[in-house]
């Protein structure tokens, strides 16, 4: 019987409590995703994926002390980082092209379904983490 492959490792970052309440109920009810943190801001979910060492880190784009664009160019300059999904409530062209830019693994809006948030954290890995 094979072994059970390890949970993908989850960064929640966003400055409204109650939203990462919220992802983290809907993502750690997945099998397979597994939460490690929680960040209020982007300096703390650059120190937190740092230490922590998360497969995805979910990113808020408007954050205090340190926007989640500029966080996300800190995370996927590091050599095995983790995959950023950005997610926001401003549906802006303009945030789409500076997410992907900045190295953004994906893009969601705060009104996604719960399915598409899993899928885009959940089941696919990169090969060098």
């Amino acid at each position: 019987m094979p072994e059970p492959a390890e949970p993908i490792r989850v960064l929640l970052a966003d400055d409204q409590q109650l939203l990462r309440a919220g992802f983290r109920v809907i993502l750690g009810s997945e099998p397979g995703i597994e939460v490690v943190g929680e960040a209020a801001d982007g300096v703390e979910a650059v120190e937190l994926a740092g230490s922590l060492r998360p497969d995805v880190v979910l990113m808020d784009i408007r954050m205090p002390r340190l926007d989640g664009l500029s966080a996300t160019e800190h995370l996927v300059r590091v050599p095995g980082g983790p995959r950023v999904v950005v997610l926001t409530t401003f549906d802006l062209d303009e945030y789409v092209v500076r997410a992907l830019r900045a190295g953004a693994y994906g893009f969601l809006l705060k009104d996604t379904p719960a399915a598409r948030l899993v899928g885009r954290c959940g089941p696919r890995r990169t090969a060098t983490r």
